[in-house]
Parts: structure tokens; sequence; C-alpha cells
């Protein structure tokens, strides 16, 4: 067999006169009767080799032979490309291989679709194929990328005294918040396991130990409802620190995330990294996940429009709700027709039931600036002049609003902002802006449920000053708990973590876990807690979304090898699937046939 000893796309003008061995995948081919020419790919690139009768006349025969995909090895000579002959878009434009020996290791089926044309094919078939997708350059260098992301990551955290520790794959179920994926166990029948959501508690518990400094590249597992961004299964930075505060913690984080923007893209990060409490998140941009690369900031108009005589608007403020706007620049060309059809429909999908709207003109009678609309009657001429200011809006300015209950105000003009941001051109691809968000409230009231449910998870801390209202006010705590975002899509999430057992306890309290639920769901937990704890905090990074942002897709999928469906199947190899009756008695299960129109449901 012929031994590779130079990559495909590694050949350059330093080794013309040089006998090499290439191996790879036939990616094209010209036969021009007397010589051929076949660009050989491997995982480096390409490069152009050459069968020429007069060399080798058997081997330039075998050579004609050659279709796409079959996967060969080419012995021969690297010479310099004729004058005007070169590939200036290839970094091995200037050289080919004439070759004096060949050897096919395998001849391949004509591929399910062509690698350059991948893009118009459905994505099933493409999951479907996987093996043929991943060999399209845009695939395989999204995936190169995620590689050096976590090769840096490793590096840097390594530098700074972070040990990588594995933690379980089996665990315990500890069910709060989503599903959990369950194992049988086949020793301790009507037992399971379950597979970790995130490494939390026993990353904490690495802390009680002392290990001072932990972090892991983890695998995680949720048994969401399916959705766009998520997948069943992720990837985690993840990592925890002893004897710090939130500060500590995010400063080694900032660092390490300009380090890989550095390294990735070349682009410098400003440090430190702008910080913003969740409050001003949501009352500015309507949400905890804001994107700072253009401005279009919510304003609060209850006040002005609880005194309109706009029976939307006064209506909503008698209730109790809010009446917010935002300020798109320059989108006074907006039709009514635009606005009603496409801003109105949209907002509809996150619960809004109307979309009001002014327009930034000047008055014909007065020459002053001024607001039109349909609705503008009901404003006097100071209540108008009043939301021109709020604003500071410039003839030519489409004012929105939306007036309802509080989260459906911020929900709905959030991804208002977000739409016109991108519709309007307001920021261009290649810019980044980071934000910490801080100070989460601790805990939120379920309507549902009609009970407190951590904001972030039931083991982060309380800041101090905010302790004495966790009986009498707990919906007004705040939390010593950090989001970072970047371009409005939050890529790491961390706290700083209870290390009282009583606070841990009175926590599980309010969230209504009993003290005999939370002895059997977290009692190892808790025990650690009492034999010496340091302050200690952490955060974990989604490996894939990173990924996402940083090779510029906006597909999940495309940044994971082996990636599941919006359902959580994988369509190469058919999972989930059933298995045999054997394996299900060895684990003493039984095994529910639904219905035929049961099972259609879940179609």
């Amino acid at each position: 067999m012929l031994k590779r000893t130079l990559k495909c796309g590694d050949v350059r003008l330093g080794n013309v006169g040089e006998e090499v061995t290439v191996c790879g995948w036939v990616n094209s081919y010209r036969d021009h009767g007397n010589l051929v020419f076949v660009d050989l790919r491997d995982v480096s690139g390409l490069v152009q080799i050459v069968f020429n009768p007069d060399i080798n006349p058997e081997v330039h025969q075998l050579g004609r032979e050659l279709r796409c995909e079959w996967v060969i090895g080419a012995k021969g000579s690297v010479r310099k490309r004729g004058e005007g002959l070169e590939n200036p878009k290839l970094p091995t434009g200037h050289v080919e291989i004439i070759i004096d020996e060949l050897e096919i290791f395998s001849k391949a089926e004509t591929p399910p679709f062509e690698l350059d044309s991948a893009n118009s094919v459905g994505e099933d078939t493409r999951l479907i194929n996987r093996f043929i997708d991943l060999r399209r350059n845009e695939m395989k260098d999204k995936l190169i990328t995620r590689h050096n992301i976590a090769y840096e990551v490793r590096n840097y955290l390594s530098e700074n005294s972070f040990y990588e520790i594995e933690t379980p794959m089996l665990g315990k179920s500890t069910p709060e918040g989503a599903r959990d994926f369950l194992v049988p166990s086949r020793l301790y029948q009507g037992s399971f396991y379950a597979l970790p959501q995130s490494p939390q508690l026993f990353k904490q518990i690495l802390m009680v130990s002392g290990m001072d400094r932990y972090f892991q590249i983890v695998r995680c597992f949720r048994d969401e409802d399916p959705r766009a961004d998520r997948q069943a299964e992720f990837t985690q930075i993840d990592l925890e620190m002893s004897f710090v505060d939130c500060d500590d913690v995010i400063k080694i984080n900032e660092n390490m995330i300009a380090r890989v923007w550095k390294k990735i893209l070349g682009v410098d990060i400003d440090l430190p990294i702008k910080q913003m409490t969740y409050a001003d998140a949501i009352e500015n941009y309507g949400t905890d996940r804001p994107d700072l690369r253009f401005d279009m900031q919510l304003k609060d108009i209850t006040d002005i429009a609880g005194e309109s005589s706009f029976k939307v608007f006064t209506s909503t403020v008698e209730k109790g709700g809010l009446v917010k706007g935002l300020c798109a620049k320059g989108a006074g060309t907006y039709s009514r027709s635009d606005i009603e059809k496409t801003l109105t429909g949209f907002v509809a999908d996150y619960g809004a039931k109307g979309l009001a709207w002014f327009k930034a003109a000047k008055n014909e009678e007065t020459g002053r600036l001024d607001l039109k609309s349909n609705i503008a009657k009901f404003f006097t001429d100071e209540q108008r002049e009043k939301i021109l200011d709020t604003f500071g809006a410039e003839e030519g300015d489409l004012l929105l609003f939306v007036a309802d209950k509080k989260n459906t105000v911020n929900r709905a003009l959030a991804a208002l902002r977000i739409k016109l941001g991108k519709d309007l051109e307001l920021y261009s691809p290649g810019e980044y802006k980071f934000v910490w968000v801080t100070d989460f409230p601790l805990m939120e009231w379920d309507e549902d449920t009609k009970r407190w449910d951590s904001l972030h998870h039931p083991f982060t801390s309380p800041v101090d000053e905010d302790l004495d209202k966790l009986e009498s006010d707990p919906g007004s705590v705040r939390s010593k708990a950090y989001d970072l975002v970047c371009n409005g899509s939050e890529i790491g999430g961390g706290s700083i973590r209870i290390h009282d057992p009583q606070i841990q306890r009175k926590i599980f309290s309010l969230l209504n876990i009993s003290d005999e639920m939370a002895e059997e769901r977290f009692g190892f937990f808790l025990n650690a807690l009492k034999y010496g704890t340091p302050p200690h905090g952490g955060i974990a990074f989604g490996l894939d979304r990173l990924t996402m942002i940083l090779t510029g897709t906006e597909n999940i999928r495309d940044v994971i090898a082996f990636p599941k469906t919006q359902r959580g199947q994988c369509l190469m190899t058919e999972a989930p699937g059933e298995v045999d009756q054997q394996q299900l008695d060895e684990l003493n299960i039984h095994v529910q046939k639904h219905l035929h129109e049961d099972a259609e449901k879940l179609e």
C-alpha cells in the first residue's frame, strides 16, 4: 500500500523536485486524452495531480478510469505549473504532481448529491448521508474551528491552574427543570441512572474536595421539546473556582473569550467587557440577552399613554399594564401596509394583540416636527411632543408601540427590535458586541404551578445584602449570577454558589422542595456541604453556540459532526430505535405499544 508522505493541501513551491505520495478523494477529473488532470482532496485541501503517458503508460491508462469520490494513493514528482496555468485561488495552485505510481484504495458509487451543490439539497438528505456532507469544505472548516476553540480553551485554562477532571455520565436523577434522559440498570432492576444535564453538583463537590480549580469540556443531555437552536445532547465548557467572587470569575473568563476570538478570528475584544444589570437589560432591551451592535432602546411611555384618549392604551394602563415602544431610525419609509402585514403580524407571534405606530414628520401647518398616524388625534400636542423627546426622534423615523402585560410587551418588542436591526442592516456581519448581564432575580413566580422557581438553578447564591428579604419578599432578592451575551446570544452563564448548608436548605424550602425531597434528591450534596466548603463559583459556555457565532452560521446542526434533527432523531443511524425483547427482558422492562393513532401524534 502506498504510504502518504505529504497532505494534499501542504504541497508548495518548496517541494518542487521532491518525490511525494499523496492520498485522498478524487474531487474532479479532466481527461484531455493525452493528459489526465485530477484534483485530489483530503482534509487539508486540494492538489492537482497529472497523469502523462510518457511517464508511465499503464498508470496513465489507470488514471483515465478514475471517477469522483474514488479514494486513491498517488506517488510522483512535484513540479511548478507552466506560465499562465497557475490557480491563485488555491494554496497549492502554483504546483502539480506528475504521477508515476497509482493505487486505487476504493471505488465509490455516485453520491446522493454533489459536494458543491449541497446547499440546494434538503437538510434531511444531507443528514442521512452525513458522511458525504462532512466532506464539504464548509462543514469540514466548521468542525476544525470547533477543535481549535476547544484547543485554545484547554491551553488557557491549564495555564491558569485549572485541572481537567471527568465527572460521571451515569448519575442520579435529580429532576428540576428539563427532563432527564434515563438509563435502566440491569444489575439493580427497577432503578435508573440519569445522563447529566450538567456536572453541576459534581463540580461543586470537587470544590468541597479542595481541587480549587476544575474544568471539563463535557457532553450534557436534556430531554427537551424540539427547538431550532437546541440539541438533546450538547457540549459545555464547564469550570469552577474556589475562594472567588463574581468579579474573579468574570475576569478570568472574559480573558479566555478574548483569547479565543483573537486566535480564531484575529479580532481584539475590548476588556473589561461592559456589565449591565438584569433590570436595565429588561427595561432598555426587553430581554436579558441584549444585542448591543445597534442602539434602538425601548422606552416606557406608560405615564403619557395613560393620559391620552387612545382607549387601547388607557385601558391597558388601568389594568396595570405597560406601554413601551422603540424608534426605528429612518424607517418612516415603511408603508401602513408594511407595518400592518409584516410588523404587526410578527409581534402577534410573541403574544402582542397589536402594534401602534407613529411616523416622525414635519407638520405642514407649523413646520415643526410632529407625529403622524391614524391614532395621532388621540394625543395632545404636548403629549406628542413628549413622545418625540422621549425617543429623540428625528424626521423620517418610525415609532412602534406595544401595550400589554409587562412580560408580553418586553418579549414582543425585544423580538421586533432584533428583526428591525437585521432588516435595516444596522450592524455588520463581522461585528461582535459583548456584555455581562448581572444581578438576576434569584427566583421568579410561576403562575401555572403557583410556586417560586429558580431563575438559574437552586444552588445559586443570593446577594448578601438581600438575604434578609428571603422570607418576606423572595421575588426581590437578587442573585450572584452572571451571563455573558454576544450579539444577542447567551454564550455562557454561571454564578457564585451557596456554600452554607443552612442557606441551601432555606432556598430549597422557598422552592417548595421539602426536607424529605431535598434529602432524597440531593442528600449526598447536602452531606458534603457540612464538612467545610469554600466560597466558590463557576460558569458554563455552550461550545456549540460559540462555534456557531465564530463560524457565522445560524444552524446548530452545522457545527456538530453527527447532530439530531429538531425531533431528536439521528437520520443517519435511525436512532432512536427499538431494541430486541431479550435486552428488554434482561432489564425487566415492559414496553407499552401505543395505538396507531397515538403513534401518529408523535409524527
